[in-house]
């Protein structure tokens, strides 16, 4: 079956996603002193942090989800650093059959598509609708008024706030690195294909409503945005990087936003950082910066749990 060409993003979108487990190597490495880790990854232009407990120290590793090509930053301490750390731990990823791309093929137009009768301004409102048409004034192809919503996110994130994925810089650094010295790395869990699709079948549109205001307040930014938050996190001004219009965009949307498979990604995030601070040596794990520094995310709950946290300020500073 062609896949329509309206549906093409959505189509790579999910198949990003939808990667095999990696599997990893276990292999027997010399100890290393936790201070010469922690002072490696210090150097890097990724923001870390560090929390210890008794004999265990787990390094979070704030990672950018999606940077400029030409963004000027220093792998290399990072990658050093996870030659010298017992195991590594990577984000979770999808697990899909090939009954799920043959449902995700036959489906595409459900996906891709608003329901018959139902436009944006239907779930939108009037305010944001007209905000909506001003970012898109300058398209000429009409067909954005009858994508679904999760398609009309991701083209005013991709066509009007600049966004491009790219490399994930801080993860792909880290895989590199672990594979190299032949460390221990495997990712945190999986969501299944088939509940992947299904979210973006069930939700109505009035569920992507805050994920679509989102991503209008980013377009309204423009691509100045999309770079702006890529050199705050490189300067490891991460509150700079939550803040960001795009940055809010990104997680209020799919998969991240989506209300069935967000709390699956984060609750295994949850689970695998609790996991590492029962474990002997030195965990480094690499998830995206926001789900470790928005406020009530990973960071502030191990805070509030009594743990100490070395590494750069998260929180924004108290308004006056």
């Amino acid at each position: 079956m062609r896949i329509l060409p309206s549906a093409k993003p959505v189509f790579g979108l999910i198949l990003a996603l939808l990667t095999a487990l990696p599997t990893a190597t276990l292999v027997q490495e010399p100890t290393t002193a936790v201070d010469e880790v922690i002072v490696t990854a210090r150097r890097s232009g990724a923001p870390m942090w560090e929390i210890t407990r008794g004999d265990s120290t787990l390094l979070l590793v704030g990672e950018l989800v999606g940077a400029p090509d030409d963004l000027d930053w220093r792998p290399d301490t990072l990658e050093a650093a996870t030659g010298q750390a017992q195991r590594v731990m990577t984000a979770p990823v999808g697990r899909v059959s090939g009954g799920d791309i043959l449902r995700l093929i036959w489906r595409i137009r459900t996906i891709g598509s608003l329901p018959e009768g139902v436009s944006h301004a239907d779930y939108l409102g009037v305010e944001d609708f007209a905000r909506l048409e001003a970012v898109m004034a300058s398209e000429r192809n009409p067909a954005w008024r009858r994508s679904s919503p999760v398609m009309l996110s991701f083209d005013l994130l991709k066509d009007r706030a600049g966004y491009r994925r790219g490399d994930r810089l801080a993860g792909d650094a880290v895989r590199r690195a672990a594979r190299r010295a032949r460390i221990p790395s495997q990712s945190i869990g999986f969501v299944r294909g088939d509940e992947l699709i299904e979210s973006l079948i069930a939700q109505p549109p009035a569920e992507y409503a805050p994920c679509v205001r989102a991503a209008i307040a980013a377009a309204e930014v423009g691509p100045d945005g999309f770079r702006a938050r890529a050199e705050a996190w490189r300067r490891w001004r991460v509150a700079e990087v939550t803040a960001s219009p795009l940055d809010r965009a990104l997680f209020q949307c799919w998969p991240y936003g989506d209300p069935a498979i967000g709390p699956q990604l984060n609750g295994l995030w949850v689970q695998a950082i609790d996991g590492a601070l029962n474990e002997t040596g030195v965990t480094l794990a690499v998830a995206p910066l926001r789900l470790l520094a928005e406020p009530g995310g990973v960071l502030d709950r191990l805070e509030a749990a009594g743990f100490r946290i070395d590494g750069p300020q998260w929180k924004a500073p108290p308004e006056d």
